[in-house]
């Protein structure tokens, strides 16, 4: 049964627990979709294969992830977030295991699409539960904190897993990550709810009819291209180049690479809220705000690269902060989606969006990996970021087009539930 949301004045401790819940589904997602980050050196060795082959685990998993947000919000919007959030983790955990255990890279690559499938129901899902339990108004603030605090999973692979695997090895580090999939599985059953008590059941509409309205919604493409544009650099850093760009083209320590990663997760954490007031306060102009701030995300990006000279660890770490200071404009398009759609295709709406980011960065990735050219010189790098940064000029234009046919914002009237 579709349930519509209650506009909420207050914010219970039930809304907080089933939150926390949700939460640490999505943290321990983030975790299992950085960890290959921070073990792609390693992996290069264990499946015996060059930078290109190695970039196509990320582009692999993060394109599985993309391809399965619209399923995933279909199958939200129809059966839940508590039942996708429990399958979600489950189905990583799977994949985590199976990675753990395999030297083959075929079966390695099929793990990486598990991994991404299961991840792709976790923030969706937190995305579907805010506006049933928690106050519209408070709903941006939520947004930014799900999304910041997710980056403690950021945080779990650059220093406990980064440990762990240099300590334990590849088996018991993977394996490990796909154990924390299964007990965060049963979590979600015990405390995640899909809605409060007394949620009224929406009015019909058939699945075609839903998908018509997402895919022609000019709301829902211009929130794909601010998070086409707002996640890019950070997953391609995040997910994939971080680390190889910092240990072996400016000859970082692992100890060093680890601080910058952490440092990033730290920012977003710090910075999060300042952006969830922000789109609160700026209803109408999000897409705007998003370009000032991508701005300036793109002045850090060509001054990091535009010396000749290896960079050294105080460049990456101020290039880490403008990275998290200005990544959560992501997250904007989403409250966009919350406030112009109607309830009952949010997390579908939500899905399509959040395919911007993802794509963005599949296709950095991979574009990255190719430039190199089996080379992970400074000069690799610096050709590399160049022709990537032609994709900020693709989101860019598709921001400023879809600006002028958003849906008007819906006004709802508050009331207090259960």
């Amino acid at each position: 049964m579709h349930l519509s949301p209650n506009p909420r004045e207050v914010v219970t401790t039930k809304a907080l627990v089933v939150w926390l819940a949700s939460l640490a589904v999505y943290i321990v997602a983030v975790a299992g979709r950085t960890s290959f980050g921070v073990a792609s050196v390693d992996a290069m060795d264990r499946f015996a294969v060059n930078s290109a082959a190695i970039a196509v685990f990320t582009s692999i998993q993060v394109g599985t992830y993309a391809l399965a947000q619209i399923p995933t919000g279909v199958a939200i919007d129809k059966f839940g977030p508590r039942a996708m959030l429990i399958t979600g983790a489950l189905v990583m955990g799977i994949g985590q295991i199976l990675l753990g255990f395999t030297h083959v890279y075929g079966v390695a690559i099929a793990a990486r699409v598990l991994i991404g499938a299961g991840d792709a129901t976790a923030f969706l899902a937190v995305m579907r539960i805010l506006p049933y339990w928690f106050p519209m108004h408070r709903a941006p603030m939520f947004t930014q904190v799900t999304a910041m605090a997710g980056q403690l999973g950021q945080f779990i692979s650059a220093f406990p897993f980064m440990w762990l695997l240099g300590f334990a090895g590849w088996q018991f580090s993977f394996i490990s990550l796909g154990a924390a999939g299964v007990l965060i599985a049963v979590l979600a059953s015990l405390a995640v709810a899909d809605a409060p008590a007394g949620a009224v059941p929406a009015a019909a509409q058939p699945l075609r009819s839903r998908l018509s309205l997402v895919v022609r919604s000019a709301t829902v493409w211009n929130a794909f291209f601010i998070h086409f544009c707002g996640m890019l650099t950070v997953i391609m850093f995040a997910l994939m180049w971080g680390v190889p760009l910092m240990t072996q083209a400016m000859g970082l320590s692992g100890a060093q690479a680890g601080t910058v990663l952490t440092l990033t997760s730290v920012a977003l954490l710090v910075v999060g809220p300042l952006h969830g007031k922000l789109s609160a306060r700026m209803s109408g102009y999000r897409d705007w705000a998003t370009l000032v701030f991508i701005g300036l995300q793109l002045a850090g990006w060509i001054w990091f690269f535009w010396s000749p000279n290896p960079r050294g660890f105080l460049a990456i770490s101020v290039m880490a902060v403008i990275m998290a200071a200005t990544q959560p404009v992501s997250n904007y398009g989403f409250d966009m989606i919350r406030e112009r759609l109607p309830g009952n295709v949010v997390a579908t709406a939500t899905g399509l969006a959040n395919m911007g980011g993802f794509i963005a960065g599949m296709l950095g990735a991979q574009l990255m990996g190719l430039l190199l050219a089996d080379s992970l010189e400074w000069g690799a790098f610096r050709h590399a970021a160049g022709y990537c940064a032609l994709l900020w000029v693709i989101s860019v234009t598709g921001i400023i087009i879809t600006h002028f046919f958003k849906a008007p914002v819906r006004r709802v009237k508050p009331q207090v539930v259960g």
